[in-house]
């Protein structure tokens, strides 16, 4: 079941994103009269295609989804009718051209905006931004950060949930800036802690990066009650059950969930004896955590979720609702910093400072559709957004055959007064299509890890 959500939801990902983007450049092209010959969702054999239009223009979905064209009468193409040259993408001046190009990324963009606008406007349901007990050894605890503290500010920035304190968080982060945090305790005193991020590590950005500082968000304290056993875990496999208590685990007592976390993950690949109530009985229970890796350390895990009271979650979180005009700013503004935390990103991993495996492919992006899909329709509009801003980034980027490489072109023009050379387009194109095709196996051969690594 959750392989058919994860498809679909990257289906409809990859629809509407590629969609959207393709109709920028046909809308602009449409608007300067240009010819449009071809309007394609994928490459390669269509498996679908229709005729429509005054132009009778070929509108096809073909067998490989992974982007879209849309193929403009031009003489670079093919031979082109002299009462048609007029409407020919070559004959149009070079600021007609660069907006027809631009129009695929900018429409990108703005259906980021509007997605975003909408999710402030409806309303999104977030927790609270409660700090829970830092780790030892970790900056949070150094700041002097205690559990139950509510994080007002971020250097001066208000902070409405806990989305908007790692994301705000994750900026200050990489740029290895400091945080003042302004917090209030239970107490309702207030006072302040400064987070310093300069020795932050930017490698493992597939990780929880508020986790490496130390910073948890808050939760009640839960009873180490199994809610739920994960379907081929070990938990499964060693008999245990949805409604078994832990009472301890090789002796030690165990009063909270926690305790009976902290105390697997402590123990990867070693047997461990369980105490468990189940009903009447007292059953005793060994199994060993299977191993894996996160955040850099080997811990231990055995698949079973806790049981918790939907009362109690319920005082944790918030909804965070912004009137339009003010959801519209806040959409500008998350859409901007967005893009340019990608391209500080990628500036970073060309000068070395972060690793190339952070690169992701097309399977660690189904991976998340799939996972934002059934955690709901808010969280899968804000995963489209994203992605339609790294589409859009993306693109604008000046490597041959990405739109951002064409632009590149007639920026060119402008300067030297005539169109850029065949030959030079031709070395272009090739040596654009070996950085693409580089790109996405290194993208591939991360996802691939990534899955054996689990």
């Amino acid at each position: 079941m959750n392989f058919v959500i994860t498809l679909l939801a990257f289906v409809v990902a990859l629809a509407v994103l590629i969609v959207i983007h393709e109709f920028g450049h046909f809308l602009i092209a449409r608007l300067f009269k240009v010819k449009v010959l071809r309007f394609s969702i994928g490459f390669g054999r269509s498996l679908w295609r229709t005729r429509l239009g005054p132009d009778q223009t070929e509108w096809v979905i073909a067998v490989l989804p992974l982007g879209g064209y849309v193929k403009m009468l031009d003489e670079h193409e093919g031979p082109v009718a002299e009462e048609e040259m007029h409407r020919a993408f070559n004959r149009q001046s070079v600021w007609r051209r660069i907006a027809i190009v631009a129009a695929g990324p900018i429409a990108n963009f703005l259906l980021a905006i509007v997605f975003y606008w909408a999710l402030f406007v409806g309303g999104v349901q977030e927790a609270k931004p409660v700090v829970g007990a830092p780790d030892a050894g970790t900056v949070a605890e150094a700041s002097g950060l205690t559990r139950g503290e509510t994080i007002l500010k971020i250097n001066e920035e208000s902070m409405a949930s806990w989305q908007q304190v790692r994301w705000r968080l994750l900026q200050l982060a990489v740029e290895k800036q400091p945080a003042r945090l302004e917090v209030i305790d239970a107490k309702h005193r207030l006072t302040w802690r400064t987070l310093d991020l300069s020795g932050f590590d930017l490698e493992g950005f597939d990780s929880d990066p508020l986790a490496r500082l130390g910073l948890r968000l808050n939760r009640p304290d839960v009873a180490p009650v199994i809610g739920k056993v994960v379907p081929g875990s070990v938990a499964e496999a060693e008999g245990l059950r949805a409604g078994d208590r832990i009472s301890s685990i090789d002796g030690r007592r165990i009063r909270v969930w926690e305790d009976l976390v902290a105390a697997v993950q402590a123990r990867p690949g070693a047997t461990v004896r369980l105490s468990v109530a189940r009903g009447t009985e007292e059953l005793e229970i060994h199994l060993r955590p299977r191993a894996e890796r996160q955040n850099g350390q080997l811990i231990g895990r055995i698949g079973a979720v806790p049981h918790i009271d939907p009362e109690a979650m319920k005082s944790l979180l918030t909804t965070v609702r912004y009137p339009p005009v003010t959801a519209l700013a806040m959409a500008l503004e998350r859409t901007w910093e967005t893009s340019v935390f990608s391209l500080k990103m990628l500036g970073k991993m060309i000068i070395g400072q972060v690793s190339w495996k952070n690169l992701s492919g097309p399977v660690t992006i189904a991976d998340y559709a799939g996972q934002s899909a059934q955690l709901g329709i808010g969280a899968y509009v804000a995963f489209l957004a994203l992605i339609s801003i790294s589409l859009g980034v993306l693109n604008l980027l000046p490597i041959p055959l990405l739109d951002g490489g064409h632009l590149l072109y007639y920026v060119v023009e402008i300067f030297k007064g005539s169109p850029v050379s065949e030959r030079t387009m031709e070395l272009g194109q090739r040596l654009g299509l070996t950085l693409l095709l580089f790109l996405m196996a290194f993208a591939i051969y991360n996802d691939v890890n990534r899955l054996l690594a689990g």
